[in-house]
C-alpha cells in the first residue's frame, strides 16, 4: 500500500468511535467527539467538516466549556494532525488557552515486518527478559512497576490508570509487555487491538535512560508484533518520537501524518 492509501486507512478505521472505545462518557458536538476516560478527556474527529475562522473559534470555546463546566476531568487533549485542515487549527487553539505538546510521527507498516529476532545482550546487572504480563496474583504489583517506568521517562501526568489498566489486561483488550532486567522494569509497552480495523497499536513504548541503545525498544516492539501477527492484524500504528521513529523506519514503518497534542489543564 501506498502511504496516501495508509493514511485513508488510518484516518477512516482509527479516529472517532475507534478513540472512543473506552471512554466512560462520549458527546457528540458536530464533527467532534468529546470523550471522557479515567485519565481525562480527549477530543476526537475524522475532520472538523470545513470550519474555520469563527465557527471553528466558536467550536473550540463550546469544547473548553464543556470540559470546564460539565466535567470533573482535571485536563483534556485535543489530538490534532498534520494533514488536518485549517492550516491555523493549532494556532486557534493556543489562543483558546491549550498548550502544544511535542509533535510526534504517526507510522504504520505491517505488523510482519517488526516480527523479527533481536539479540539482546547481558547487561552488566543481568540478562534482559522481555514478557507479556498475565492476569494473577502479580498482576497489580506488574502494572504498577511498569507504568511507574513509563511516567518516569514521559512525565505527563495523563498515562492511564492501575485499574484500568487491570481492566485492559483481565479482559485481553490490551497486552502488556515489559523487558526486566534483575527484575526491574526497564522499558515496558502496550499492545491494543482496534476492534473492527485491520489495526493494533503499540503504546508506551519507554525505555529507561541507562537501557538505551540496547535493542530493548526494538526486541518489545518485534515481540508485540508476533503477537499482533498471531492474532490477524495486518497493520500495527504507532505515535512516535524522534528517538523511536529510526527504529521503526528500519523495521518497514512508513511516516503518514504527525500528530501534535494540545492539551488544556484545570
Amino acid at each position: 500500500m501506498t502511504s496516501d492509501a495508509l493514511l485513508v486507512a488510518y484516518d477512516e478505521q482509527l479516529r472517532t468511535d475507534a478513540e472512543m472505545a473506552r471512554a466512560v462518557e462520549v458527546v457528540r458536538e458536530g464533527p467532534l467527539l468529546w470523550g471522557v476516560f479515567d485519565h481525562g478527556g480527549f477530543v476526537s474527529y475524522r475532520d472538523l467538516g470545513g470550519a474555520d475562522g469563527q465557527a471553528l473559534d466558536a467550536l473550540i470555546e463550546r469544547t473548553v466549556a464543556h470540559y470546564r463546566d460539565d466535567t470533573d476531568v482535571a485536563a483534556f487533549e485535543w489530538k490534532s494532525r498534520g494533514h488536518d485542515l485549517p492550516a491555523d487549527l493549532g494556532d486557534r487553539l493556543v489562543a483558546h488557552g491549550l498548550v502544544a505538546e511535542p509533535l510526534e510521527t504517526v507510522m504504520i507498516g505491517e505488523a510482519s515486518l517488526l516480527a523479527v529476532d533481536v539479540p539482546l545482550a547481558e547487561t552488566p546487572e543481568g540478562p534482559v527478559v522481555v514478557r507479556r504480563l498475565e492476569p494473577g496474583p502479580t498482576a497489580v504489583e506488574d502494572l504498577t512497576r511498569m507504568l511507574d517506568a513509563q511516567e518516569s521517562v514521559f512525565g505527563t501526568g495523563r498515562g492511564p490508570s492501575v485499574e484500568s489498566s487491570l481492566a485492559e489486561l483481565e479482559s485481553a483488550s490490551s497486552e502488556f509487555w515489559v523487558a526486566e532486567v534483575a527484575g526491574r522494569v526497564v522499558c515496558g509497552g502496550r499492545l491494543t487491538p482496534v476492534a473492527g480495523t485491520e489495526f493494533a497499536g503499540i503504546w508506551g513504548g519507554s525505555t529507561l535512560p541507562d537501557y538505551r541503545g540496547r535493542g530493548i525498544y526494538r526486541a518489545l516492539v518485534a515481540a508485540r508484533a508476533r503477537s499482533a501477527a498471531a492474532r490477524g492484524i495486518r497493520f500495527i500504528h504507532s505515535d512516535c518520537t524522534d528517538m523511536s521513529r529510526p527504529i521503526l523506519e528500519r523495521s518497514g514503518l512508513r511516516a503518514v501524518t504527525t500528530t501534535t497534542p494540545y492539551v488544556w489543564t484545570r
